[in-house]
């Protein structure tokens, strides 16, 4: 892996202050041969300098369109618009191969290009785990989010913050009613998250996996004050929350917190919603009387994001040192082939792999 060389690009999107590669891995890479090249990022957690000085070139952002062949581009959320052909592998969160808004188009990009999308998603091992995710810390701030909104505490716009200070927000103070909280998919990474910030605000949530989704009982679920939904199907099931449900007069559920964000995919459990919500609005109502409201943002992670980026980049580092030899990189790039084979022969365009 001598001559690989890995470019960590600036994150288009204002609010993500994550890195998928922090300064201390960074070292590591650099120490083993890898040439790294990181672009200037204002809004990234760590400092440009701090790359610099574990042996990083410094460019400035967006340089990576004309980065040199055989570069890989690494980052974290969507790419811009330009240019319309990608003829890199890069690595990040892709959603694309789930019939998501704008997954077509995003392949056609890269088939025009002849690049390739390694999406960290589909970065697993041989039992299908992924190797790399930013879950707990979803799940985490997706459940303290709802305390909060319940609580009347939640204060817009969102600003990045560190887990010692939003613990100290969500610790209830005198006065606070009791609350019932429900998480579905409580046994993932991000149903460990959620527990676990419902544990610091002083909950103890009802806690459902498969075998309680698999029957689903509905009215259990709408008799609970706040949900998190840590469920990230990968096949069609029937969703846990319809729009019936929501105008149901024995609903009991007034906040909702869809950390999977899977909005807009037919394998969307929570079809309730259309749209995200962002940092300066975080939640948004969906009925008035009796009220409920959803919070669904998807890079929920960026809010914590020196604790997010630490865990990632030291689970991620071990699969970067080997991006040559491990298999869970082949198949990152088997699943993209399906992907882009699946456009048809009239939207593939050239291929360099």
């Amino acid at each position: 892996m001598t001559e690989r060389h890995l470019w960590l690009r600036h994150e288009v999107r204002s609010t993500e202050r994550r890195t998928p590669l922090v300064p201390d891995d960074a070292r590591r890479l650099v120490d083993s041969g890898v040439r790294l090249t990181v672009e200037e990022s204002p809004q990234r957690i760590f400092p440009v300098a701090a790359y610099e000085a574990v042996g990083a070139r410094v460019v400035p952002a967006g340089s990576w369109t004309s980065a040199p062949p055989g570069t890989v581009v690494l980052g974290l959320k969507e790419l811009p618009d330009e240019p319309a052909e990608l003829t890199h592998h890069h690595v990040y969160f892709g959603h694309a191969y789930k019939e998501q808004p704008g997954a077509a188009h995003l392949l056609r990009r890269f088939a025009a290009g002849g690049g390739a999308l390694l999406d960290l998603e589909y970065l697993v091992d041989d039992e299908g785990r992924r190797l790399a995710a930013f879950g707990y810390w979803a799940g985490y701030l997706g459940a303290a989010l709802a305390v909060l909104q319940h609580r009347g505490r939640l204060t817009a716009p969102l600003r990045p913050t560190d887990k010692d200070t939003l613990d100290e927000t969500l610790r209830p103070l005198p006065g606070d009613e009791d609350l019932t909280a429900l998480v579905v998919g409580a046994l993932g990474r991000s149903g460990r998250g959620a527990r676990a910030a419902f544990g610091t605000a002083g909950v103890d949530p009802t806690c459902w996996d498969l075998a309680e989704t698999r029957d689903l009982d509905r009215a259990a679920l709408l008799g609970h004050d706040v949900m998190v939904n840590a469920v990230l199907a990968t096949s069609p099931i029937p969703p846990f929350l319809r729009e019936q449900d929501l105008d149901d007069p024995a609903r009991r559920l007034r906040t909702l917190c869809d950390v999977t964000c899977d909005v807009g995919s037919p394998l969307n459990v929570l079809p309730v919603y259309d749209r995200t919500t962002e940092w300066t609005e975080p939640a948004r109502r969906l009925r008035k009387e009796p009220p409920l409201d959803l919070i669904a943002i998807d890079n929920l992670p960026s809010l914590l994001p020196r604790e997010s980026s630490a865990d990632f980049s030291r689970a991620l580092l071990p699969l970067l040192l080997e991006y040559d030899v491990n298999p869970a990189w082949s198949r990152c790039m088997a699943r993209f082939r399906r992907a882009r084979a699946g456009l048809g022969p009239d939207e593939e365009g050239g291929h360099r792999d």
